[in-house]
């Protein structure tokens, strides 16, 4: 797996995304080799999965890579999209799996940390979801990760600003369970991963699944659904997000039109 390292000792694995030339940018390569680390640790079994960068930059992930996405007039988040398939992995994991987070996390890594069950950072650490710099169309699923974590107040603020909330205020608003200096952030990552390998996994692994399946049951009826669709493709559809994504790649402010 040439874009991350893992490991694997004391029923404990370890994700490192390790491809800090692209800023760990959540490629279909780079997916594809954590989904292939899931899917070895489900069979180990781990009890516990920390996820990481290889290195301490300042970056910890830059989210999805922009280049992947298409330019316009296509869902560019659809249910088969890799970063999608790498949130249900990790959702669906059924032992915890502990985000480790050194620098900033930005888009749809944001959402990643999201979906994860436990995030510790230092004090490096922020937190940035930025659909909105490149007009683009965010999805039910992604709202729902960050409404099951977050006060709504919150999670507002940061989809309209795309903002980055730095480590501090994080741990306040419920983004990061702890915030520990830095020098201290692999061990207590790993004696917090230690202390859950030597519970039940068995209990675990049901209470995991069950606080998935309570914290997503919302009913949207088909109506709502169609409504909410409809949204979508009238963005990615429009002009602001041709723009966005032409903006990224030429690196220059999108000049965004009125509504």
């Amino acid at each position: 797996m040439p874009f991350v390292r893992t490991e694997f000792a004391d029923h404990i694995g370890t994700i490192a995304l390790d491809h800090y030339s692209k800023r760990n940018a959540l490629s279909r390569a780079l997916i594809a080799d954590m989904l292939a680390a899931f899917d070895d640790f489900r069979k180990k079994p781990a009890r516990a999965v920390v996820l990481r960068s290889a290195t301490n930059e300042k970056v910890w992930s830059t989210g999805h890579d922009v280049t992947e996405l298409p330019k316009a007039n296509i869902d560019p988040l659809p249910y088969g999209d890799p970063l999608e398939q790498l949130m249900r992995a990790v959702k669906g994991f059924p032992a915890p799996v502990i985000a480790m987070v050194h620098g900033s996390v930005w888009g749809g890594a944001c959402e990643l940390i999201m979906a994860c069950d436990i995030v510790i950072a230092d004090d490096t650490a922020s937190f940035a979801i930025t659909p909105a710099r490149l007009g683009l169309p965010y999805n039910a699923a992604g709202f729902q990760n960050f409404i099951s974590r977050l006060p709504l107040t919150i999670v507002k603020e940061m989809f309209f600003t795309a903002d980055p909330i730095a480590a501090a205020r994080a741990e306040r608003v419920g983004i990061v369970n702890l915030v520990v200096p830095q020098a201290e952030l692999e061990s207590r990552t790993y004696a917090m991963a230690k202390t859950i390998a030597q519970r039940s996994p068995a209990a675990i692994a049901a209470y995991k699944e069950a606080i998935r399946v309570l914290s997503e049951a919302v009913a949207v009826n088909p109506d709502t659904y169609e409504y909410l669709h409809g949204l979508r493709r009238a963005v990615y559809f429009g002009p602001d997000y041709q723009e966005g994504i032409q903006a990224f790649l030429e690196k220059r402010p999108p000049q965004f039109r009125s509504v």
